[in-house]
């Protein structure tokens, strides 16, 4: 118990630094670049903070847990809509960008339906994954092409902001070792966690919608919060719904390219929280673009609901 405790306390502390390295780190890299936030937030950041979401995944679809796979997705989709940008909409109102609006959150939509409608056969195939990697990389070259075609996005950003003064090679070490950080602390703390339960005896699902999908979404809710309190909202919204994208498409492709799996333990109702997270998030947005505190708090109590029902489960 001790040492699962230190791995708790560990994997805080490392969540925690690794995300103000890498936000500091990717904003400098955006403006460098010539790139929004919202578009590294969308593909650097998002990719990175889902790591420990593919780790996870790749180990449970090797060792036959195909439950703990998609609990683990599914439940982090979740956790970045309800618990996350509804922490970070309480603490701050998050402007929504058009991009975000307009493409980024309707391909977040079209890819959870579609995970959902292959989902219920009950098995992810290696041609699933292929489809999916090939759709995930069809949304990496639109997203870049419209950051960098966005010209007057650009030059209103370069005015608010100041160029970065600090060192190409130093932005790309604090992107490298937040990066690293994120994914160490993640682990620490899944470890510790999923250790304390299993001597309690639930399922491997349930740990993967609960206990490992909430340790690995903590990247996610780290990199978040420091964002949002830097004033970078852009980076926050782009984080979780990037974030949710490669949990959809990459973590699920990569993982079905190498081992294909069944879906066990996850229930019709696990999906439709998720679809029902990401489909009031566009009404809760709203015609402000602006997803407002009392939205959040919306977020949150779903989320909490959700977690009460888990519980009532086991």
């Amino acid at each position: 118990m001790l040492i699962s405790s230190l791995q708790l306390l560990f994997g805080l502390l490392s969540l925690l630094l690794g995300a103000e390295s890498l936000v500091r780190g990717s904003s400098a890299l955006a403006l460098r670049l010539g790139l929004t936030p919202l578009v590294i937030g969308l593909t650097v950041v998002a990719f990175g903070t889902s790591a420990p979401e593919l780790a996870v995944s790749i180990q449970g679809a090797l060792q036959g847990n195909g439950g703990l796979v998609m609990g683990n997705v599914i439940g982090s989709n979740i956790a970045n809509i309800g618990l996350i940008l509804g922490c970070v909409a309480l603490i701050t109102p998050i402007a929504v960008h058009r991009q975000a609006l307009r493409f980024d959150i309707p391909v977040m939509l079209s890819a959870s339906v579609i995970v959902f409608a292959i989902g219920l056969n009950g098995e992810i195939l290696r041609l699933h994954g292929l489809l999916f990697l090939l759709s995930l990389l069809g949304y990496l070259i639109w997203s870049f092409y419209t950051a960098r075609r966005d010209h007057k996005t650009e030059a209103t950003y370069a005015v608010e902001t100041p160029y970065p003064t600090t060192k190409p090679w130093l932005e790309l070490l604090m992107i490298i070792s937040g990066l690293f950080l994120l994914v160490l602390g993640a682990r620490w703390l899944v470890q510790g966690a999923a250790t304390i339960a299993e001597t309690v005896g639930v399922s491997k699902a349930i740990i993967g919608l609960t206990i490992i999908a909430v340790g690995t979404s903590l990247p996610e809710l780290a990199t978040s919060l420091v964002a949002a309190y830097r004033k970078q909202t852009d980076m926050a919204i782009g984080n979780v719904v990037g974030s949710n994208i490669f949990n959809l498409l990459s973590i699920l492709g990569i993982t079905a390219s190498i081992q294909p799996f069944q879906i066990r333990d996850i229930q019709i109702t696990d999906w439709l929280v998720m679809l029902g997270l990401s489909f009031i998030l566009l009404p809760l947005i709203g015609k402000s673009g602006k997803l407002q505190q009392s939205s959040g708090a919306v977020l949150l109590a779903f989320y909490c609901a959700y977690i009460a029902y888990l519980a009532f489960r086991i």
